[in-house]
């Protein structure tokens, strides 16, 4: 039997190393496949969609705020891994009924890397998952040579319309938007503040607007008219998945952002 501690500090009790994993977030079902753990995951949601195939081959058990508990609780999982933001409390309490479950908190690059190494543990992978941070703390490093001499730009990053709502503090998109050196007009107003569009000029006045491709799918429209209410600014479609995912997926994230910095110049 061992004890493991989660990120919102729950236990978590196993007898033997998981071997029937459910995942309910997306970038975490992307990082448990790359820790080598394909034919342990059992069960995973409808926006698990990296890799493609697993879709195919594993069962769909609802999405990340609703899942069909009775699907979960036929596969007969020994862990279910999820995170406190992407999944409600109510959802994970009533998981607990059916296994362990195991809850990542994510708001910052050590908070990805300490999940990748509790996961290691937890899964007996830790060589490959050491090798992951590894990969990971280079493309950082590298990434902060790239962007030493470079200006800070004043930056919104939306990710939602009707009403528009953008990305503030505590959040890992944030987090990935200091490392850019986009100074976060909306850090000051909470996680995820909706925005009156009409007024982005006297909040913040930004250098460059940000649309993201998810949760919200941004069309040509929506730049048109948010560029109506802005007195300068570039506005920029932007791959959500490098700015919000977490896990394995950093080490695509650094390279496509040398890209969009590029694009800016």
């Amino acid at each position: 039997m061992k004890r493991y501690t989660d990120q919102i500090g729950n236990t978590i009790i196993v007898n033997a190393v998981p071997k029937r994993i459910i995942s309910l977030v997306p970038s975490q079902t992307e990082l448990l496949f790359d820790l080598g753990l394909e034919d342990s995951i059992i069960g995973i949601t409808k926006f698990c969609v990296h890799p493609y195939h697993l879709k195919s081959t594993k069962k769909v058990i609802g999405g990340t705020k609703k899942v069909h508990l009775e699907k979960i609780r036929l596969l007969n999982p020994d862990i279910i891994i999820a995170n406190k933001e992407e999944n409600t409390e109510e959802m994970v309490t009533a998981l607990r009924e059916i296994a362990p479950v195991w809850v990542s908190d994510i708001a910052t690059i050590q908070d990805s890397l300490d999940m990748i190494a509790e996961l290691g543990r937890l899964f007996a992978v830790r060589t490959t998952a050491q090798h992951w941070i590894d990969k990971i703390n280079y493309a950082v490093t590298d990434f902060a040579a790239f962007m030493e001499n470079k200006a800070v730009q004043k930056a919104a990053y939306f990710i939602w319309k009707n009403p528009y709502m953008a990305a503030g503090k505590g959040t890992f998109i944030n987090e990935m938007l200091k490392l850019n050196k986009f100074s976060n007009i909306y850090e000051d107003r909470g996680r995820y503040p909706e925005i009156i569009i009409q007024k982005i000029r006297i909040q913040g006045d930004p250098d460059v607007v940000l649309l993201s491709s998810e949760p919200y799918p941004f069309k040509e429209e929506d730049a048109f008219e948010v560029g109506r209410f802005t007195h300068h600014a570039k506005t920029v479609f932007v791959d959500g998945e490098m700015f919000s995912w977490y896990g394995s997926r950093m080490v695509k994230a650094f390279p496509y952002f040398k890209q969009l910095q590029e694009r800016l110049a």
